[in-house]
């Protein structure tokens, strides 16, 4: 990846690191990222990771709902299995892989929710609480337990 890319990298512990990175490969250990409205870069070691999410902006909506559950397929993403990630955190993502392989340190997807922030989001699978693919995502979507409302959160 030799161009920038704005990401939001989510951490197991909760926290968040926002900004860029022209140095994101899967298949290494550490990559750095360029901290949004700073000088400082930030190193990322993959272990420490929940998700990377590539975004189209660094400030995201708050107020946006994400979609729990799979529409019609897009056809751009006919070729993909439909995944469902339920996080330890709790956190539903649903998406569309070409790259999920079971034991594997992580695997791409791109959201259902195309109204959202994320454009792709490579997923660590040690961040997992169940990964469901095909028929099985489907049931997972439905079955998770819904989230907390966010007004409920900061009141």
């Amino acid at each position: 990846m030799s161009q920038s890319n704005l990401v939001v990298a989510r951490y197991l512990n909760g926290s968040v690191v926002k900004g860029s990175t022209s140095d994101f490969y899967p298949d290494h250990a550490l990559f750095h990222i360029q901290v949004r409205g700073g000088a400082n870069t930030v190193p990322v070691k993959m272990t420490d990771l929940k998700a990377v999410f590539f975004v189209k902006d660094l400030v995201g909506n708050p107020s946006h709902e994400k979609a729990r559950q799979f529409g019609p397929i897009d056809p751009g993403l006919t070729q993909g299995k439909r995944v469902a990630i339920l996080f330890k955190d709790g956190e539903l993502l649903l998406g569309y892989t070409l790259s999920y392989t079971a034991g594997r340190q992580g695997f791409w997807l791109s959201p259902v929710d195309r109204g959202g922030n994320n454009i792709r989001i490579y997923a660590l699978c040690g961040s997992a609480k169940q990964i469901k693919v095909g028929p099985a995502a489907d049931e997972l979507a439905v079955s998770a337990p819904k989230p907390v409302s966010k007004l409920r959160r900061t009141a």
